[in-house]
């Protein structure tokens, strides 16, 4: 197994990566945000990627999600570990909470959300966009972590975790950004029962299940969004309350790789049997070409 980590740029660095390399990754789709980071933890190989960049330059809206996610499945990654920073959109979801969602509500305008195209059409199901064997290990592996710290002496100590401490299932509602929420829009969303608002989940969700990659996210809380009459979002806010989220997410990530079960298995693996509507001899040879690593073998 390859185990692929999309996110900050401080998250392998904090990883006990043994023999690291990166890897430049040239792509049908443009150049990824960096060059791919590879290593060791346990016995598993581990692939990173930091969605903005190593300098934090890339938008939500311009980040490379296509180059990303085929330069993770280039090399041999079949299962994804994204981290997202996340505004509350519930009361008892405070700052500093992790969040595992399990479903994912669009509102982008202007991101490619798909691999195909160009003479080749893909109908996908995306009723469950997050891997729901994925969903499951992540929640557990927080709440281990969350449960459980280890001291510099080597001994254990426990902490009880409370129901902030880590939330599983939810709805991520993804918006195009950079700007924050309005107050209508934050209220909006609070009145359909959605749970929490990012920037980055969409395409990269849509994108990695296109690639049969099984896909879910810890996200970080860092702020009440805009809804809270005692609270405005600012990004001196997010930034340290992100800070803040990153040693429990680093930490949450290393036992969910530590702990991948070696009989993990997921849907996501064979999303695209059944879904190209195009026939193979009318879909255009340059298309064909640019899709071999990620639908070759439904094209023979």
């Amino acid at each position: 197994m390859t185990i692929g980590v999309i996110g900050g740029s401080g998250i392998y660095e904090a990883l006990p990566l043994e023999n690291v390399s990166t890897e430049s990754v040239s792509t049908p789709y443009g150049e990824p945000s960096e060059d791919v980071t590879r290593g060791e933890l346990a016995g598993r190989e581990v692939a990173f990627l930091p969605r903005h960049g190593g300098d934090h330059q890339h938008t939500p809206t311009g980040a490379g999600y296509r180059a990303n996610i085929y330069a993770l499945k280039s090399v041999g990654v079949d299962r994804v570990i994204a981290t997202n920073a996340v505004g509350s959109l519930r009361e008892e979801l405070p700052p500093r909470t992790l969040v595992v969602p399990d479903q994912i509500y669009d509102r982008t305008k202007h991101r490619t959300p798909t691999f195909f195209g160009d003479g080749m059409v893909v109908h996908m199901s995306f009723a469950e966009p997050y891997c729901p064997e994925m969903v499951d290990h992540l929640a557990e592996s927080a709440r281990e972590v969350l449960r459980t710290s280890d001291t510099a002496s080597g001994e254990t100590a426990s902490r009880e975790a409370t129901d902030a401490d880590v939330s599983e299932g939810g709805t991520y509602v993804c918006i195009e950004g950079p700007q924050y929420s309005t107050k209508a829009e934050s209220e909006f969303y609070r009145e359909q029962g959605w749970d929490v608002v990012g920037m980055t989940t969409i395409p990269e969700a849509k994108l990695a299940r296109e690639a049969e990659l099984s896909y879910a996210t810890v996200a970080g809380v860092t702020d009440y969004d805009v809804w809270k009459d005692d609270s405005e979002v600012s990004l001196a806010e997010v930034l340290e309350n992100a800070d803040a989220n990153q040693e429990s997410i680093n930490a949450v990530i290393e036992r969910a790789i530590r702990t991948m079960p070696e009989d993990f298995e997921s849907e996501a693996w064979s999303a695209l049997e059944g879904t190209i509507n195009t026939p193979t001899d009318a879909i255009p040879a340059e298309t064909r070409e640019r899709v071999d690593l990620l639908a070759g073998e439904y094209l023979d």
